[in-house]
């Protein structure tokens, strides 16, 4: 009965999903970066990084990891089509979870010291997330009559109302479900510039002007004559 639905609601969260995506990413850098005091990058600059990484060279390092990364991103798009499309709110959360239970063994496969870290760090969060995100489902079940996302619509109160107790829970662990910082150094949901060396009291302000999230030095504090002036005047750019 909701197969029809559930293919239209796959379909378009395919392809709206990376345009809004995206935008709000965009939004979201912009707005960090002024409350922080920066310029920061452009509003389209996740369009820009996504053309860039479209162009480059396939780096895989088996025919293993791209498979386990497909299964990730369909995954994915099929649990956003399954909620959008009105369909069973505890089968999204399932195949959700799925999506990135694919990536983390994409990341263990290519056996890589660094890439089993970020595999182990998104596997805790998935365990501290997943409860809640559960709890949830039964909660708007209890609240419904039915795990199908579209009953929402048939509530005589907004969801948030009837189930506002679980949403508070919830708010807990939307830091880590939206990958905020400092939840997301294994998944992020944008790149962090991350700049390990060459950082001086010169280039500083200018890679926090151009966006860089963090500033790490070495020689330029200390071997520098006034090491305090160096990290007020790096304190400053950020």
């Amino acid at each position: 009965m909701y197969l029809i639905p559930i293919i239209v609601g796959t379909i378009a969260f395919a392809v709206l999903a990376p345009v809004v995506g995206c935008l709000l990413a965009g939004l979201d850098r912009k707005l960090s970066a002024r409350m922080q005091g920066r310029v920061g990058p452009p509003i389209l600059q996740p369009y820009y990084d996504v053309r860039k990484l479209l162009e480059k060279d396939r780096a895989a390092v088996n025919n293993v990891e791209g498979t386990y990364i497909t299964c990730a991103l369909v995954f994915a798009i099929l649990a956003g089509g399954i909620f959008f499309g009105g369909g069973n709110l505890l089968l999204s959360v399932f195949v959700l979870t799925l999506s990135s239970l694919f990536f983390i063994l994409a990341a263990y496969c290519t056996r890589s010291p660094y890439s089993e870290v970020g595999a182990a760090r998104e596997a805790l969060q998935i365990m501290a997330e997943e409860p809640m995100s559960l709890f949830i489902a039964v909660v708007f079940f209890l609240a419904t009559g039915s795990f199908d996302s579209c009953a929402v619509f048939g509530l005589e109160v907004p969801a948030i109302g009837a189930t506002w107790i679980a949403f508070l829970g919830f708010l807990f662990i939307l830091t880590i479900k939206m990958r905020k910082s400092p939840f997301d150094l294994s998944y992020s949901h944008h790149a962090h510039q991350e700049l390990v060396k060459g950082v001086t009291t010169e280039t500083g302000p200018q890679c926090a002007a151009a966006g860089a999230d963090w500033l790490v030095t070495g020689s330029a504090l200390f071997k520098a004559k006034d090491p305090a002036a160096v990290i007020d005047t790096l304190h400053g750019s950020h």
